[in-house]
């Protein structure tokens, strides 16, 4: 689709740390989901992230009275709900790919496999991309990216233990 393209980056340091814990968080929920389907699967990592986000986002509301020590206005409320999506939103990719490959005919193992691929990639794409935002030399975008990439080989190395 024109004008279409996987956001790696967002417009702020806090949206684009969310796209990335959520990409690790999905993965780490993929690894973890013992269930006997792949839209199983999708359940469960979406009901998680949306655990994660509200909990993100209660604890902030909650911080802000501790420390303020005052109820946080509407507008911080309404702030705080309109934000961090992209939590959620990262591991849409990861997800599309575990459906492509079952429905491509391949055993949910397999499929569940790909989606960490998929998630391994994006991990590293951000951390190549976060290494060039920040000005880092070759040999330095080179240890971002895998940082970055270590978490989802970790997390694969992971999932083929567990079955």
């Amino acid at each position: 689709m024109p004008g279409t393209r996987i956001r790696l980056t967002h417009e702020t340091e806090e949206a684009t740390a969310a796209g990335i814990y959520g990409v690790i968080v999905g993965a780490a929920v993929l690894v973890t989901a013992h269930v006997l389907t792949a839209w199983r699967d999708v359940v469960a990592v979406l009901v998680a992230l949306m655990v994660y986000w509200a909990a993100e986002r209660y604890a902030r509301i909650v911080a802000e009275r501790i420390h303020e020590g005052h109820r946080p206005t509407w507008h911080t409320v309404r702030e705080q709900l309109t934000s961090g999506w992209e939590l959620v939103t990262a591991s849409v990719l990861p997800l599309l790919a575990l459906i492509a490959a079952r429905t491509a005919g391949a055993p949910l193992l397999t499929a569940e496999i790909v989606s960490l691929l998929c998630s391994t990639l994006l991990l590293c794409v951000a951390g190549w991309r976060i290494g060039a935002d920040g000005r880092l030399t070759q040999p330095e975008r080179v240890v971002s990216t895998l940082v970055a990439g270590t978490f989802g080989a970790v997390l694969i190395v992971l999932k083929t233990l567990l079955h």
